[in-house]
């Protein structure tokens, strides 16, 4: 009643990986994305350095430097510098700062980079001080 298919499915997955685009593993994914938010955590941490400067906050980039290096094999990250602002942007850049710090500890921690769950609990503590979230 029902001829049987002749040409292979298009739907059917390939047993052997294709080399059509690049495999990464779920460890390279995630330090990736750990890299990502720490460098975004990172950049807000300069802005606030530059807005309102103090010794926690140059250690604090310091030590979020340090770890990016650490998962970039040695590249160290870009810094930047910013212009003074207003408080409500105090208050913006903290609540931001928060919010990456807890995006780098989920990642951190499904990782079990104790470092950097570590670190970025400790950012979360820091921001969430003046952060109203």
């Amino acid at each position: 009643m029902y001829e049987p298919i002749r040409t292979k499915s298009v739907h059917s997955t390939v047993a052997r990986p294709s080399a059509d685009f690049p495999h990464r593993s779920r460890e390279e994914e995630l330090d990736i994305q750990l890299a990502g938010h720490l460098a975004a955590l990172l950049a807000v941490t300069d802005e606030l350095r530059a807005l309102e400067p103090s010794a926690e906050l140059d250690v604090a980039a310091e030590r979020l430097a340090g770890q990016l290096t650490r998962l970039r094999g040695g590249a160290s990250p870009i810094r930047t510098t910013a212009a003074a602002s207003s408080t409500s942007r105090l208050d913006a850049l903290h609540q931001r700062a928060h919010a990456l710090a807890g995006r780098a500890l989920v990642v951190a921690a499904s990782r079990a980079d104790t470092a950097a769950a570590i670190l970025s609990a400790e950012r979360m503590d820091a921001h969430a001080v003046t952060a109203v979230v």
